[in-house]
């Protein structure tokens, strides 16, 4: 009988989905902020910064990785 809860393959997929966008919006902007940064020839201190910062947490966000993540949907999940 359905509870009406989604099944864990959903909620995975979600969660999957939710990192991957993360990762693909943190490349962008720390590639938008890296040519924003170098387009005037020199590098200011708030530049390094903010580039530092937005690689700090792009890495943080690369730890927050789902344990069950799967890049195709047919590859068989390791689950312990």
């Amino acid at each position: 009988m359905d509870s009406g809860r989604p099944s864990d393959d959903s909620l995975n997929t979600l969660r999957n989905g939710i990192w991957l966008l993360g990762v693909s919006c943190w490349l962008f902007g720390i590639t938008d902020r890296s040519i924003a940064s170098l387009a005037d020839g020199s590098l200011s201190a708030v530049d390094l910064t903010q580039l530092l910062t937005a690689t700090f947490l792009f890495i943080s966000w690369l730890f927050l990785k789902p344990a069950s993540f799967k890049l195709l949907p047919w590859a068989p999940v390791n689950r312990t």
